[in-house]
């Protein structure tokens, strides 16, 4: 057993957000033995598999697309 994961077994994950993908779900990842977690549909932590990662970009490429819109349709509004 590495001296990191003892650590946080014996102490627990000190985890900080490493990517916001959108307003409610984001990516947290240990600082210690680099676990990585995500937030799932019902807004409850679960380690971060090549699934939700997937899920993840996907969220984040539609939720990107509808900040840019949202904003083009507030410039044009704007001038008229």
């Amino acid at each position: 057993m590495t001296p990191t994961k003892l650590y946080c077994d014996f102490f627990g994950h000190n985890y900080e957000v490493t990517k916001k993908v959108t307003l409610h779900v984001k990516e947290y990842t240990c600082k210690c033995c680099k676990k990585q977690l995500t937030t799932d549909s019902n807004g409850r932590l679960t380690e971060l598999t090549p699934k939700y990662q997937d899920i993840n970009s996907a969220l984040e490429r539609l939720y990107h697309n509808r900040l840019m819109r949202s904003k083009q349709k507030s410039i044009t509004s704007s001038i008229y």
